[in-house]
């Protein structure tokens, strides 16, 4: 099944900006890993991007890097070919493998994970050393849900194995959600298989529950 949620475009002219910062980018880049859809925007962003700063006027140039400008302007002015449709994402990896953003965090094995208990049914691994932001894996199990909050600032979640609800809609494997400040969500996993995710945050959640707002700081999100 391909991917039914995706990048935002302002998340995407971001990362094809290189203003994305570490762990966004890690978790947008798994996102584009396996989605056609995403890519393909990326790839447009990028070709709209080239041709914004190539077309910005120099004082003056030589008759040399005049003729290369040109030359990339008109590579540019060039439709954008249609990137690869990948295989349909699978519900479980075929490999041990991680995805290959995650590797740098994470390590490259997902038998050689080592899961922190945070809560009943809850585990979570922390990234070291992610420039200021928040990068964990989670994995929630079955029928157990997050308690309700907002965000602070933005965050990015992939969805790796399994699938969750809510009022966004149902997110499974290959699935990103883009979340901003604006949004109050609760996502309740779905029966069958733990829900393991990969998240980036730039800020800390917001809960509404007195419990969820006293266990915050030992969980660290």
């Amino acid at each position: 099944m391909m991917p039914r949620h995706h990048l935002d475009a302002a998340t995407l002219v971001s990362h094809a900006a290189g203003a994305l910062s570490p762990a966004m980018a890690a978790v947008a880049t798994t996102h584009l890993e396996g989605c056609a859809h995403c890519r393909s925007q990326l790839a447009e962003a990028e070709h709209v991007g080239g041709l914004l700063l190539l077309q910005q006027q120099p004082a003056a140039v030589s008759p040399r890097a005049a003729a290369l400008r040109s030359d990339i302007l008109a590579r540019l002015q060039q439709p954008v070919p249609a990137p690869a449709e990948p295989a349909p994402l699978p519900a479980h990896p075929p490999t041990d493998a991680l995805p290959r953003a995650l590797q740098p965090y994470f390590g490259r094995s997902w038998k050689a994970l080592r899961w922190r208990w945070v809560a009943p049914g809850v585990h979570m691994i922390r990234a070291p050393e992610t420039a200021g932001d928040t990068l964990v894996l989670l994995k929630i199990a079955p029928g157990k849900s997050m308690p309700l909050h907002s965000h602070q600032g933005s965050e990015l979640t992939q969805i790796l194995q399994g699938a969750y609800d809510d009022a966004l809609g149902h997110f499974g494997p290959g699935d990103m959600a883009d979340l901003d400040s604006e949004i109050e969500h609760q996502p309740i996993v779905s029966p069958g298989v733990p829900c393991i995710c990969v998240a980036a945050l730039d800020g800390p959640l917001k809960f509404n529950g007195w419990l969820a707002r006293w266990m915050q700081p030992m969980v660290g999100l």
